[in-house]
């Protein structure tokens, strides 16, 4: 039986590892469509643009599934999906999911002090944090914006050194200690294939 043509609705931050993901299960039944992941920055957006996304599409795609967390949008995302009859990745952020939303919820509380990043953000770290903070025309106000964090977290996707030293050098530019996880995909790969392929036997997530 052919599979019923889903779209995913994700965040451009997500682009390569659910890219990966569709490759590997060879689906090609599944479209991906990505949204500015310079929304991260504006989240109060984020509803608004998926909901445009969602409405343009349905009607070539009769099941949408939606590639986000709640990113900041205090549940107005959730909200728009209820309306849109779309679902969406659980988890409070990418952090989240990305560490396992289990995993995340019992440390977060002793990791308040902690600034995350992932694979795409070690990748863009200059474009997503430092020029929107202004901090490459003023780098005296990384006190302000991250005085109150004592470490920067890399939660990574992939087994990169390249990547690691883009992390490292991220968090010797705002003055934090350093950590690495390698946490893999997390539960998004999981989350893609319960939308992609329920009935399905799972592949490995990929790993590079």
């Amino acid at each position: 039986m052919v599979p019923e043509p889903l779209l995913i609705i994700a965040c451009g931050a997500l682009a390569r590892e659910i890219r990966a993901v569709i490759a590997l299960n060879g689906w090609e039944h599944v479209t991906l469509t990505c949204l500015n992941a310079q929304l991260h920055n504006t989240p109060e957006r984020i509803p608004a643009a998926v909901r445009e996304a969602i409405r343009a599409m349905r009607p070539v795609y009769g099941r949408i599934f939606v590639a986000y967390a709640d990113c900041g949008t205090g549940g107005r995302l959730d909200a728009v999906l209820a309306e849109e009859g779309a679902e969406r990745i659980d988890g409070p952020h990418c952090y989240s999911f990305f560490s396992g939303v289990d995993a995340f919820a019992r440390t977060a509380e002793d990791e308040i002090t902690a600034f995350y990043l992932t694979d795409f953000l070690a990748r863009q770290f200059e474009a997503m944090v430092i020029k929107p903070l202004g901090l490459d025309r003023h780098p005296e106000l990384a006190d302000m914006y991250f005085g109150n964090y004592e470490k920067l977290v890399y939660l990574a996707q992939t087994e990169d050194p390249a990547l690691t030293e883009k992390a490292r050098a991220a968090a010797d530019r705002l003055g934090l200690t350093f950590e690495r996880r390698l946490t893999g995909y997390g539960d998004l790969a999981p989350a893609l294939f319960d939308a992609a392929a329920p009935a399905l036997e799972r592949t490995p997530e990929p790993v590079s």
